[in-house]
């Protein structure tokens, strides 16, 4: 099922359509993670250091807006806070690596 085609929630029929439609959106999630993976690497071309790799500074205030974009949903800021984290730092470790290797 594509996203074009998703049933707003309280037009689904069954379980079966509630399921189906959450499928649908975690596989574009994991695609956009793709994408946005590939945009890390892209990144690790421009750093001049571990530091910059790591970028502290930015990782914070990254996840700030992350919260606040998370209250603008009526999601639970420290949750989506936590799942940035630990992406993050995964794609900070394999961004680490490539910018190694070059």
């Amino acid at each position: 099922m594509s996203l074009e085609h998703l049933q707003a929630p309280e037009h689904c029929a069954s379980l079966e359509d509630i399921r189906r439609a959450i499928d649908a959106l975690d596989r574009a999630i994991i695609a956009l993670l793709g994408q946005r993976f590939e945009y890390v690497k892209a990144a690790a071309t421009f750093k001049t250091s571990e530091t910059s790799v790591r970028a502290p500074m930015r990782l914070q205030s990254m996840l700030a807006e992350r919260q606040l974009w998370a209250k603008e949903e009526g999601l639970d800021p420290d949750v989506i806070e936590r799942m940035y984290i630990n992406l993050v730092n995964h794609f900070i470790e394999r961004e680490m690596a490539q910018w190694k290797n070059q």
